[in-house]
């Protein structure tokens, strides 16, 4: 398994490619912010980026880490910086789909703030509970939760993030009732699930699945359409009878609106470059992650990533209206 100390000590430059970046960008060094805590799926993904773009540019790319109000506070900081493409934006299905109808007139910023850049990979979402709890698979929580209604407590990461939502997805699906507690991280909040205080979860598979291949923890469902070959044994909610659980996160990259188009368009080609090469895909595959389909209409050029943020906003936004879902 991908070793995470590793990863987070990990140079962020390699040597760099003579002659690329002289007489124009990039000439220094680049910041990727992260809305997030360190170590989790979306701080992982982003220096593996980092590494891999900084050797392709032959410029330091810095992961900053701005977590906060579900990485509202990042989108802003980036929104705001000088549109000259040495301030980037790690972008989630949170940060740039999800907040926008969940924080509605809150948002600090509105989607044109931020330019899209490219798609980095999508990653499934697992459901999960503590080993004390009496059920191993999903309709077996469905029973359980509806003869004890509003006893379960479900944790997730934060406030806003693709897992709080799919496990209100979870809840209006199967008709159950449980109890939301975001946390500030993945890493506090696996630590009570495993201690048995959280009874249920939701995450990305990246961060969870040392947990779950260790036994400290038991999956019960995928929520993609197929089931992950980093977790193979693990059945999707579609192969359980509740299709209608589908959600898939995602992480690329923004840029401030106004950043000169030619150093979009070559930053997009440069990150599409870094997902279908073979050494990098291998660590963001280990993690569970799943390439993006090529195509202008897939994410992977930056105008196909603006389409796919936008479909996302409208399908976010659609789940936020019927689950009732809010932040406080």
């Amino acid at each position: 398994m991908l070793n995470r100390r590793t990863l987070l000590a990990a140079p962020l430059l390699a040597a760099p490619r003579l002659g690329w970046a002289q007489g124009g960008f990039p000439n220094k060094s680049i910041r990727l912010v992260v809305g997030f805590t360190p170590a989790g799926t979306t701080d992982i993904a982003a220096r593996i980026l980092a590494q891999a773009l900084g050797q392709r540019l032959g410029h330091q790319v810095i992961v900053e880490n701005r977590p906060g109000a579900g990485s509202n506070i990042a989108n802003e900081v980036v929104a705001k910086a000088d549109p000259d493409g040495y301030t980037l934006l790690m972008a989630t299905i949170s940060s740039a789909a999800i907040n926008y109808g969940l924080y509605g007139p809150r948002m600090p910023i509105k989607p044109e703030d931020l330019a899209a850049v490219g798609l980095l990979l999508k990653v499934p979402n697992v459901i999960f509970v503590t080993n004390s709890l009496p059920v191993r698979t999903l309709p077996e929580l469905v029973a359980y939760a509806k003869a004890n209604p509003g006893k379960l407590n479900n944790g997730s990461s934060g406030s806003g993030t693709s897992l709080h939502l799919t496990g209100e997805l979870l809840k209006t699906v199967a008709g159950i009732q449980m109890t939301h507690v975001p946390f500030r991280g993945s890493g506090p909040m696996l630590q009570e699930v495993i201690a048995g205080r959280i009874e249920v979860a939701v995450d990305n598979l990246p961060s969870v699945i040392g947990h779950l291949r260790e036994g400290r923890l038991r999956a019960l469902a995928m929520t993609t359409a197929t089931r992950s070959p980093a977790l193979p044994d693990c059945p999707t909610c579609a192969e359980q009878g509740l299709p209608d659980i589908d959600a898939t996160a995602w992480f690329g990259v923004q840029a401030p609106a106004r950043t000169p188009r030619p150093i979009v368009e070559r930053l997009g080609a440069e990150i599409n470059a870094v997902v279908q090469d073979p050494a990098t895909w291998a660590r963001l595959e280990e993690l569970g992650g799943m390439k993006p389909d090529v195509g202008p209409d897939h994410g992977t050029t930056p105008a196909g990533f603006e389409a796919f943020i936008r479909a996302e906003i409208a399908k976010w936004g659609e789940v936020v209206r019927k689950s009732g879902a809010t932040v406080d």
